[in-house]
């Protein structure tokens, strides 16, 4: 019988994150190559590595089609030039995608079937916008199976509002700010440019280089957030402001077992504790993270105390305090998104999950003073999933 081995998360790396849509940088570049050159650009990171020693690689995306389908983790490795005895596959659960790769692979190696493997995602939602092509069986609504603003997440954002008539716009705009606030101040500080692989691009007026994320808007104002409509419902509450946008983007990762990292001289950045997903209404998923991180917690022995780092997928403003709210934790805990989240940044659907994870990882490295963090996030059709991290320089002094 296998025996349990450590999971680590030796490095992650993404692309800058786009605009979705023909204005957007990614316009003319395929999602594919998108996840090819962040795979070569954490490849590169790791001469070390014998590429033929990679056991798998997984790679997400939500609307598999065109230059998003075709078994994406094989062809992904195939086009990065790993050796042809890597295989691949693809993977789908919808924004957590990635995450799921993540965990997949984790479990893999955490039964002892794999040594190490690549985990990522890719969406271009530009060329392929979420549910597109999809056909839902008409028995979700003619049996009312779900509701129908199940299959809308701006709707069911709305929704959560209407449970918690405390959790208000004018909290959601705000929180929205500090997101904006916090990300430009990162970028200030450099904190994202390391784990960022630049991306030749092609639009109108030639060649370029992405070297940050397009969809930064440093310049928002609480005023400014206040004015703008609200698409999903006549009065609501749910804006562009206080939402991600649409976006382009890849996210890979390196996993390995403890003993493997050590084996190769591969960094540690973080220790793998537990994860969860869990299941609630689609038609107010963007409370599933409540669920899975309870379970997630539960599983390590942990409460929310002990969790010194959050790092949670800002797909809407109300979907993030309504976790905050119902774990007791204020709007602008620090622990919360330091350098921002996809508000600011970007959400490309199946590659957020390990952004959250390479974010944590970096601010692991800066806080030897806390032991362990959770990436989370909320799932299209009414899931949560979340991820505990154990930060290996932790060193168990308080941070003066």
């Amino acid at each position: 019988m296998a025996e349990r081995h450590e999971v680590v998360f030796v490095d992650g790396v993404r692309t800058p994150f786009g605009r979705a849509g023909e204005k957007g940088m990614y316009w003319n570049t395929r999602a594919d190559d998108l996840v090819v050159k962040a795979m070569v650009g954490l490849l590169d990171r790791h001469p070390e590595l014998p590429q033929d020693r990679i056991d798998d690689v997984a790679i997400a995306a939500t609307t598999q089609q065109g230059d998003q389908g075709l078994t994406l983790g094989r062809t992904a490795a195939l086009l990065a030039g790993l050796p042809k005895s890597v295989p691949g596959y693809a993977i789908d659960r919808m924004c957590a995608g990635a995450m799921t790769s993540v965990t997949t692979i984790a479990g893999a190696i955490g039964f002892g079937a794999y040594d190490l493997a690549l985990a990522g995602g890719v969406e271009h939602m530009g060329r392929h916008p979420m549910g597109f092509g999809a056909d839902p069986n008409p028995r979700f609504l003619s049996e009312k199976l779900v509701g129908e603003e199940a299959l809308n997440m701006g709707s069911t954002a709305e929704r959560i509002h209407d449970r918690f008539p405390h959790l208000t716009k004018e909290r959601a705009d705000h929180y929205a700010l500090r997101s904006q606030q916090k990300a430009a101040a990162a970028y200030d500080k450099g904190k994202f440019q390391p784990d960022l692989i630049p991306v030749a691009t092609r639009g109108e007026n030639g060649w370029g280089l992405a070297t940050r994320d397009e969809a930064l808007r440093p310049e928002t104002t609480l005023e400014g957030l206040a004015g703008l409509r609200t698409p999903f419902r006549p009065h609501g509450r749910v804006t562009a402001g206080n939402s991600s946008g649409l976006n382009d983007g890849a996210t890979i990762s390196l996993l390995a077992s403890e003993a493997t990292a050590k084996e190769l001289g591969l960094p540690t950045k973080m220790k793998l504790v537990s994860f969860a997903f869990a299941g609630v209404e689609p038609e107010i998923m963007g409370i599933g993270p409540v669920p899975s991180t309870e379970k997630a917690l539960k599983k390590a022995g942990l409460t929310i105390d002990d969790i010194g780092l959050f790092e949670l997928n800002e797909a809407f403003a109300i979907q993030v305090l309504s976790l905050l709210d119902h774990f007791g934790i204020d709007d602008d805990d620090p622990r919360v998104n330091q350098w921002g989240g996809a508000i600011a940044i970007g959400h490309p659907l199946a590659s957020s999950g390990v952004r959250l994870m390479i974010q944590l990882a970096a601010q692991f490295a800066e806080r030897p003073d806390v032991r362990y963090g959770l990436t989370a996030m909320c799932i299209g059709l009414g899931q949560g999933g979340s991820v505990i991290w154990e930060n290996p320089y932790f060193d168990g002094k308080k941070k003066k």
